[in-house]
């Protein structure tokens, strides 16, 4: 004999409330990609024009000599290492979330590029690719004929 529960949709939206907020404390509190003393996401933006693809990548504190750029294939690669700066001897730390050691992120680019002629700028913390598109793959434009 089973038993006849009441449906009370309030309590089912408390849990999903109670779970969302579950996710959004942790996507929050919790930096992304550290793990121990590393780091391995720099946030990365990319989009691309007619003529290239141009990645932008966040690196905060990081010198330009410290940073190494990759194109194999289809895959983007920037890696790198920065030191810690100093090291507070004795003290109570509150907080500690600056990153040192060791970063990697690869991402697979949308269309193949001319990685000989790519540039790569710094300025301020932002590390900036411009790979040129490879011609068979930049759009062509047909001219159409009337008679």
């Amino acid at each position: 004999m089973s038993s006849i529960i009441r449906w009370e949709p309030a309590r089912e939206m408390m849990s999903l409330r109670e779970a969302m907020d579950r996710l959004f404390d942790d996507a929050f509190t919790r930096p992304l990609g550290i793990a121990g003393n590393n780091w391995s996401v720099p946030a990365v933006d990319m989009y691309q024009t007619d003529d290239e693809v141009v990645v932008k990548a966040a690196l905060p504190g990081i010198k330009s000599d410290e940073v190494q750029i990759n194109v194999t294939g289809e895959m983007l690669t920037i890696k790198g290492e920065t030191s810690q700066k100093e090291e507070v001897k004795e003290k109570a730390y509150h907080l500690r979330e600056q990153r040192w050691g060791s970063f990697e992120r690869s991402v697979a680019l949308p269309v193949a590029v001319v990685a000989d002629k790519a540039k790569a700028e710094f300025e301020n913390g932002i590390l900036t690719i411009t790979l040129p598109k490879a011609e068979e793959v930049k759009p062509k434009t047909i001219t159409i004929k009337s008679k």
